[in-house]
């Protein structure tokens, strides 16, 4: 951020002008060569170590020394790019630092900066070695990249986020009818409670926290823009080689969306052997739908109250998983991945996961215990992963249309491995085709080595470990190329 230097503080209008430019950095230390900053020592000649502060940056770009004969200043000329807002901060606060540095002829470069209690002062920072620290960390960063300042480029409402109560106020002022009428209504409701001091502190903070998070959902209506059967077959076609009926099933749903312009009644849970590609599948259609998603992992939830949030009683109550997945995408239109729901039932709190999952997919609306209010849900697509569906409960099943995903046959992973599998972890690796080369004897070894497996995650493991051979024969032993036969891989992958 550009700081200002008003030469003449008399002339109020005189126009601002920056004093120094700013160069792009990536060392990791400072030297005389490579400074921090560059003062102007045109009509003086620094110490090695001076002591003194930046100026308030409002006044002026330049750091004022304080010596045995009294205080001088010095513009600054120059100023390594990542250290401009750390300089900034020290002259808005007044920080007494002292400088190390040396006199060139472009001027006094300076490569340390420690922070000093002067003249009987005390440090502004709260720990001894915080600026050291910030230092570090500046100095571990890459170069910021350079962006140029549009004055006519329009503000991004959606950077903004209602967290004062004022801001909140205001906004159900003027954008209040923007809300569901139930939602106003919470809403005033709780600023009142906010605003009250008939009321404990912590119930004021609860409040005004559960507002901030409310104001800041839009909340959508139901309706669905049509959606290009074509390209929700090529991102298919692209994520998934093969599953036809699978891929057939999804289009279906995307011809309904594209009929009625609402979601469908039921969501879609896939079900099939692990390693087949169920969470790939929900995230192409997440894609395909163009809404943000979110994932619930069941296996880790164990109580219902990480779903549902706490109630408000307890001073460090907070909102349940899917109330914070709501926030997070900042509207109320969202794809919910639900990965490995056989496992919900498996709860070890006070109560059962599963029930609370139903609440959320019967599109009637979802309450939180934390924000005590009824969000609807009619824009929220469940998408459920599961590996044996005779785990989930008949009324959660009947919340799904269920999708069967099969296994690979050995014709189909040899064809997913040299076309996916191999490709990728070579693109990775910055290996060429030609240099790790994979022969029909060696790929039927491959498929016959995890021919009991179910998925493809081991052919993807295979894939790695034969490219990494290959790197390494290349870099170690300089061989141009290596041609992996069937005794090979049979040896490689035990």
């Amino acid at each position: 951020m550009p700081v200002f230097d008003f030469n003449d503080a008399s002339e109020v209008n005189a126009p601002s002008e920056c004093t120094y430019t700013t160069y792009q950095s990536s060392h990791a230390t400072a030297s005389p060569d490579q400074p921090i900053l560059v003062l102007d020592n045109r009509k003086r000649a620094w110490k090695h170590h001076s002591c003194g502060l930046f100026t308030n940056p409002i006044k002026r770009t330049a750091f004022e020394f304080k010596d045995e004969d009294g205080t001088a200043s010095a513009d600054i000329l120059q100023i390594d790019a990542r250290f401009v807002s750390l300089l900034r901060w020290l002259g808005e606060n007044h920080i007494n630092v002292r400088l190390s540095g040396e006199n060139r002829e472009n001027g006094y470069a300076v490569y340390r900066i420690r922070e000093i209690a002067f003249g009987g002062g005390t440090k502004l920072s709260a720990e001894d070695g915080f600026l050291q620290f910030m230092i570090d960390r500046l100095f571990a960063s890459s170069a910021p990249t350079e962006e140029q300042e549009d004055e006519d480029q329009m503000e991004d409402g959606d950077d903004m986020k209602l967290t004062s109560l004022q801001s909140i106020t205001d906004f159900m002022t003027c954008a209040g009818r923007t809300l569901p009428d139930n939602i106003r209504l919470w809403a005033r409701r709780n600023l009142a409670v906010a605003r009250s001091h008939e009321v404990s502190p912590e119930e004021r903070r609860h409040a005004q926290r559960a507002l901030s998070i409310m104001m800041n959902i839009q909340w959508k209506s139901n309706y669905f823009e049509a959606i290009d059967p074509k390209e929700a077959r090529r991102i298919l076609d692209e994520e998934l080689y093969g599953m036809e009926r699978v891929k057939q099933r999804i289009i279906e749903t995307i011809i309904q969306i594209n009929r009625t312009h609402t979601l469908p009644a039921y969501g879609l849970l896939l079900v099939g052997p692990a390693g087949t590609g169920k969470s790939q599948i929900a995230y192409a259609v997440a894609r395909i739908l163009k809404l943000p998603w979110t994932t619930l992992d069941m296996s880790s939830i164990n109580d219902p109250e990480q779903l549902t949030g706490s109630s408000r009683i307890y001073a460090n109550a907070k909102p349940g998983i899917i109330m914070e997945a709501f926030s997070m995408a900042g509207e109320s239109n969202l794809v919910f991945i639900i990965n490995e729901l056989d496992k919900a039932a498996a709860g070890k709190g006070n109560g059962n996961p599963a029930d609370v999952l139903l609440t959320l997919l019967d599109n009637l609306g979802f309450t939180d215990n934390y924000i005590e209010c009824m969000v609807p849900t009619v824009g929220v697509y469940p998408i459920a992963t599961a590996n044996d569906k005779g785990q989930i409960s008949a009324p959660l099943m009947s919340r799904f249309a269920v999708i069967d995903i099969p296994d690979y046959t050995a014709e189909e992973k040899k064809i997913i491995f040299q076309r996916y599998s191999l490709p990728k972890v070579l693109k990775r690796m910055s290996l060429h085709e030609n240099e790790c080369i994979i022969t029909d004897e060696a790929l039927d070894a491959v498929i016959g080595k995890y021919a009991d497996t179910t998925g493809i995650r081991d052919l993807e493991q295979a894939a790695e470990h034969l490219a990494a051979n290959a790197l390494y024969q290349i870099e170690v032993d300089g061989v141009r190329e290596v041609r992996f036969d069937g005794e090979m891989v049979r040896k490689l992958l035990g």
